[in-house]
């Protein structure tokens, strides 16, 4: 048994050890990516598939057999369809990690401030706003959809934005580098299915942009006035402008010298 063992320890290389690591952290990290998301559910139902393949070829079932053979040859092209969202997003995350950004998207604790003073304004009136902030994901593409602007943060102005009868109320406002960088953009919607019935499509474009990326979303709902605050596909409700104004600092004010400058 040990000379099995030694003649097995012989033939391995350090690019077969490095080979297993690489691919076990692969795994690692799609396991943690699709965890309490539909692509899980996903996962299970292709590895049910898989299990009935054996199961067929095992006890010869040859026309389920057939079927299930014809499924799995095509099983890369599957993947690549059911999961292109989730490949697009684990992408451009890895991305974004390899190529740090230097720069805030927002620099200063005024511009929450602002954002605050405005998102309690509008929801003490009803009135419907979606406010996006990107992070390190880049998002110029909603830029060229929406109405560049390029203008100073202010509550004045975020409310002129939203009042119904303006043109640009029905999208969003991006803001980013501190600056109103467009408005009347309109982002993806949420197709989760776990999503609340009761919200309506401004909440599920704040969560649908926020599962394709690393932005901060934050709504006010027109109907009850409600604040909330959507990351990472999951929405955050009924906040008060404290809870806000530091939900947004930890979000947002991500670098030591923001950090500072907002603790003075």
């Amino acid at each position: 048994m040990f000379e099995t063992i030694k003649e097995l320890i012989s033939i391995i290389r350090w690019t077969d050890i490095c080979d297993i690591l690489i691919v076990s952290f692969i795994f690692y990290r799609i396991l943690l990516f699709i965890k309490g998301t539909r692509s899980a559910q996903i996962i299970i139902g292709i590895i049910f598939i898989f299990i009935l393949y054996q199961l067929s070829n095992t006890f010869g079932l040859l026309t389920l057999n057939w079927l299930l053979n014809s499924f799995l040859q095509s099983i890369i092209l599957i993947i690549v369809i059911l999961f292109q969202q989730d490949i697009r997003v684990a992408l451009s995350r890895f991305g974004k990690n390899l190529l740090v950004k230097s720069s805030e998207t927002v620099t200063d604790i005024g511009v929450i401030d602002e954002i605050v003073k405005a998102c309690v304004s509008l929801s003490f009136k009803k009135i419907g706003a979606l406010i996006l902030i990107p992070r390190e994901t880049g998002l110029k593409n909603l830029i060229e959809i929406g109405h560049e602007i390029d203008a100073i943060v202010s509550k004045e102005l975020l409310e002129t934005i939203f009042i119904p009868s303006t043109p640009l109320h029905d999208g969003a406002v991006l803001i980013e580098e501190g600056r109103i960088k467009a408005a009347g953009c309109f982002l993806p919607l949420s197709t989760n299915p776990e999503i609340s019935k009761e919200l309506g499509t401004r909440h599920r474009a704040a969560i649908g942009i926020t599962e394709e990326s690393d932005a901060v979303t934050v709504v006010v709902s027109e109907e009850t006035g409600n604040i909330s605050v959507s990351v990472n596909g999951k929405l955050t409700r009924n906040l008060d402008a404290d809870t806000l104004k530091r939900v947004l600092k930890n979000l947002i004010l991500q670098s030591k010298g923001t950090k500072q400058k907002a603790e003075k």
